[in-house]
């Protein structure tokens, strides 16, 4: 298994009452980059107090990130900023439940979402961070000359019909 590119490893027992700062360097971002599809993450900081009940760590904060992304248009790059609310549980590993040929379904409480869980002593924030960046990423994002190149290719969105049946139609309801 391979390391996480943006690893803060935090020890439960080393919480301290003040919030935690994550900010991956120049080689960490290009590594997330690569990892998520995009064409450059310019800066990417996070904020997270934690918050331990036990074995549950509450992880509270904000995530900030400046990103070069394609426009999945016109496959011009342009810049993205993302500022996202962080909220996470972490929670002690359930053990495994080996059963053979059987199908288990497991339903989730709302406030079990967006639990990670950790093994041993300790959690790594900074892959929990990285996550939060993926999942704030829009993979079909569209720059500022999406509809430029539309119109160039001749491509009009679904509620506009275009083509002659469409300009036959159009002439009728004139007529």
């Amino acid at each position: 298994m391979t390391a996480p590119e943006l690893s803060r490893t935090i020890k439960i027992r080393q919480i301290r009452n003040e919030a935690e700062t994550i900010e991956a360097n120049a080689s960490e971002r290009l590594a997330l980059a690569q990892r998520f599809g995009v064409a450059a993450i310019d800066s990417l900081t996070a904020k997270i107090a934690l918050d331990p009940d036990g074995p549950r760590i509450a992880a509270k904060g904000s995530l900030n990130a400046r990103i070069t992304q394609t426009c999945a248009i016109s496959g011009e790059d342009f810049p993205v900023a993302i500022d996202e609310t962080i909220e996470l549980v972490f929670v002690p590993a359930k053990p495994a439940i080996a059963s053979v040929g059987e199908e288990i379904e497991i339903e989730l409480e709302r406030e079990e979402l967006d639990e990670i869980e950790y093994e041993g002593d300790s959690f790594d924030l900074g892959e929990a961070v990285a996550q939060s960046l993926a999942l704030a990423i829009d993979p079909y994002a569209e720059g500022p000359e999406a509809d430029a190149t539309r119109k160039k290719a001749g491509l009009t969105s679904d509620d506009a019909p275009s083509g002659p049946l469409a300009e036959a139609l159009a002439a009728l309801k004139k007529g």
